[in-house]
């Protein structure tokens, strides 16, 4: 495991009509995604196995949790329970950072 330190804006990056997803951290507690969309564009509806966070860094658009869309700006934060309905559409130009819980726990090093 490493220290990383990113302006995560800066790291994104957008294609045109398309997504673009760079794992950040990929660890057996956790796996964390930036997804760069471009206008437009979304992910459909699905669900996941595990417990996750949205967090929207720059853009506008809709994220539906359950069966309720809510309106998704800079500073935007979700959290998800496993097997929730989800799906996200970005209105324009949308950087999100998707973090995935796994069970297994991170090893703490103490004095």
């Amino acid at each position: 495991m490493q220290t990383l330190a990113y302006n995560l804006n800066d790291r994104a990056e957008f294609a045109e009509d398309g997504i673009v997803s760079k794992t950040m951290v990929d660890e057996p507690f956790a796996k964390v995604i930036l997804f760069g969309f471009a206008a437009g564009q979304s992910l459909s509806e699905h669900t996941s196995s595990m417990p996750a966070i949205i967090h929207i860094l720059s853009g506008r658009g809709k994220v539906l949790l359950g069966s309720e869309w809510h309106e998704a700006g800079p500073g935007s934060w979700y959290f998800m329970p496993p097997g929730l309905n989800h799906a996200i559409r970005a209105d324009e130009d949308t950087v999100m950072l998707l973090t995935m819980f796994r069970s297994a726990a991170a090893p703490v090093a103490g004095p």
